[in-house]
């Protein structure tokens, strides 16, 4: 390839959030973004979240070692990444905006650390961006891996408007498939969230977010294999923190009560949230709710299940996993 051919292609920054407790996972991350095809220049940056990694966990990466991060600095600089540290919000979203930040290309992605990047990805989005100047985003579709199971997640549309994304969240557009116009984050699109409790269904808000601004593309391939519940820690949460950001997602997009199912789906995601909290009254709240937008919307039925004990909440979201889907 010539400096020219080279040049015609704008440089990527992907950025790497991580608590630095899954470098073996980080390692095949890393090899994956070094391995594509893409003829611009590619940099990497891994935002080491350590403030996360220690709350409220007595024997987390940070406890007993002089530098715990070890083992995470050594697969990154062997993969010729950076490593750096969260300087924002503790959290998925400050990571994620700290990196963002930090890189100077004119594109920027994200892919998470147990995730990884498949042949041709980055060519193709790139050249999406490049024929949509009113495009701020990028997205494709992606493999989920659970246990020994592997699902296509696929979204046929090549472009996908606020109003898809009120209807259905499309969880393939998934976060690690993300390319953005660094400049789109600067000032149009904007970083995103911090204000959302835990970082919980940040990458949703911010999809919302940049189908406002304009269309947002999409690759109706499956680019990305992502890993679902690999045994480790998860990176922020579990269940009442996602009881309390999902309300706070429906109450900063009131256009979600202009599509009664979309509003129906994140509400009953909001009262099975609640329930496997053991918060009744909330649950029962946003079972209401739920009905009330949409008496077809299954997620209603299924709470109902999980407070009358026919079922637990993690038997219910490992059947869906096993099926490349979430709640």
């Amino acid at each position: 390839m010539t400096s020219s051919e080279q040049a015609a292609w704008p440089s990527v920054t992907a950025v790497v959030p991580t608590l630095g407790d899954r470098s073996d996972l980080l390692g095949q991350t890393l090899n994956a973004v070094g391995q594509q095809d893409y003829p611009g220049a590619i940099d990497c940056l891994v935002v080491l979240d350590r403030r996360s990694a220690d709350i409220g966990r007595a024997d987390g990466p940070g406890a007993g070692a002089a530098d715990p991060w070890q083992s995470t600095r050594a697969v990154a600089e062997a993969a010729g990444a950076t490593v750096i540290d969260n300087a924002r919000a503790p959290g998925l979203a400050g990571s994620r905006n700290t990196g963002f930040l930090a890189a100077t290309t004119e594109l920027v992605a994200n892919c998470d650390d147990d995730d990884y990047w498949l042949p041709g990805k980055l060519r193709a989005q790139v050249a999406a961006l490049a024929g949509e100047p009113a495009a701020a985003l990028a997205c494709c579709g992606i493999t989920v891996e659970y246990g020994d199971r592997l699902a296509d997640r696929v979204h046929p549309a090549t472009v996908v408007t606020f109003a898809d994304l009120l209807r259905s969240r499309i969880m393939a557009l998934h976060v690690s498939t993300f390319l953005a116009r660094r400049s789109a984050l600067l000032d149009g699109v904007g970083l995103v969230s911090e204000e959302i409790p835990g970082s919980r269904s940040e990458d949703y808000e911010f999809l919302l977010r940049a189908a406002r601004h304009g269309p947002v593309l999409n690759i109706p391939r499956p680019l990305v294999h992502v890993r679902w519940h690999t045994r480790r820690n998860a990176m922020y949460g579990r269940w009442p923190v996602v009881a309390t950001a999902l309300p706070w997602l429906l109450e900063k997009y009131p256009e979600f009560r202009t599509v009664p199912a979309g509003y129906a789906r994140v509400a009953g995601q909001a009262a099975f949230a609640a329930a496997a909290s053991g918060a009744r009254s909330d649950a029962w709240r946003w079972v209401g709710r739920t009905i009330s937008a949409n008496p077809r919307e299954p997620r209603a039925y299924i709470t109902l299940g999980v407070m009358s004990g026919l079922v637990s909440p993690d038997a219910v979201v490992r059947w869906l996993h096993r099926r490349g889907r979430g709640i």
